[in-house]
């Protein structure tokens, strides 16, 4: 048994449970351990609750790290940072839904922990903005509020989004690049007459 088949069934389990009514038991089953070897692997719930979220984290971070250190203009390394993760978010929706919905049920200090490397996530898309702004390519707007709009759009697709739904995740992606993109884009004015 590998720790990463636990976290997997773990996830899914809170996805469809959520973290306070999911059971160390409910995992043991998912697994086919008995409960008393589940502890062989993991410490507890929060345990594998933070496993989820770290994993979770370091796939995102190390996606748009990719795409920061990249040689594309500013608006193509959102368009391609916003691809990546409608991939990530759609492609395994129980790891996604798990780090969106149910990092609040971290004890305190892990919660912490947790929020210090999500924070290092977002600082990431913040600087794509500001990359853009500099460029002057992007309008000046506040980075954080930028970055909340264009993560919220995003994350909410968890909660409607369906693989056989009118538009494939790469469409959705697509669109909502020409959105953001086309509102931070510096618009040329018109001359005055």
């Amino acid at each position: 048994m590998q720790k990463s088949d636990i976290l997997q069934a773990a996830a899914q389990i809170f996805r469809r449970k959520g973290y306070h009514a999911a059971s160390m038991q409910d995992i043991a089953d998912a697994v086919h351990l008995q409960k008393a070897s589940l502890y062989h692997h993991v410490t507890g719930k929060q345990d594998i609750l933070l496993a989820i979220l770290d994993k979770a984290l370091d796939l995102l971070i190390d996606d748009l790290q990719h795409v920061v250190d990249s040689d594309l203009t500013p608006e193509e390394k959102i368009r391609r940072a916003m691809q990546i993760y409608i991939e990530r978010l759609t492609e395994d929706t129980s790891l996604a839904a798990v780090l969106l919905l149910e990092y609040r049920s971290l004890e305190p200090d892990l919660r912490v922990r947790h929020i210090e490397r999500r924070d290092r996530y977002d600082h990431l898309w913040r600087g794509l903005i500001r990359e853009g702004v500099e460029a002057k390519l992007f309008r000046p707007v506040d980075e954080a509020v930028a970055t909340f709009a264009l993560l919220g759009v995003q994350n909410w697709m968890i909660t409607w989004f369906r693989q056989d739904g009118r538009f494939t995740a790469r469409q959705l992606a697509d669109q909502f690049c020409d959105l953001f993109i086309n509102g931070l884009c510096v618009r040329e004015e018109a001359d005055s007459p």
